[in-house]
């Protein structure tokens, strides 16, 4: 059995999308394992459920429709090549200028 690692694999300011689902996001937050509600967890289909042992991302994400705040396992994303910046509102309070496919943080972190 692989036991996840609790590095994480992407970085702020990157782009992604996720593995199933038709959406992509930046990356503004990362937790190294499972950190929201049980809730949440629950509510996820038992058979497509991720480990908690593994980093979980914060995201500025988008559709074609709309913009919201999604929380996704390590497991469900890939680094997104379209070279498009996203149009999420928030975005630009926290990042500076779209370039080299990633946002750079308009500050320094504590």
């Amino acid at each position: 059995m692989r036991i996840p690692s609790k590095t994480a694999k992407y970085n702020l300011g990157q782009v992604v999308r996720h593995r199933e689902h038709p959406f992509r996001g930046v990356i503004f937050d990362v937790d190294p394992e499972f950190a929201n509600t049980e809730e949440w967890y629950e509510s996820i289909p038992e058979d497509s459920r991720p480990s908690r042992n593994q980093p979980f991302y914060h995201l500025y994400a988008e559709t074609e429709a709309t913009y919201y705040v999604a929380y996704v396992s390590e497991q469900n994303l890939v680094p997104d090549h379209s070279g498009e910046p996203l149009e999420h509102p928030e975005v630009t309070e926290m990042f500076g200028e779209f370039r080299d496919g990633r946002y750079p943080l308009q500050f320094g972190l504590n």
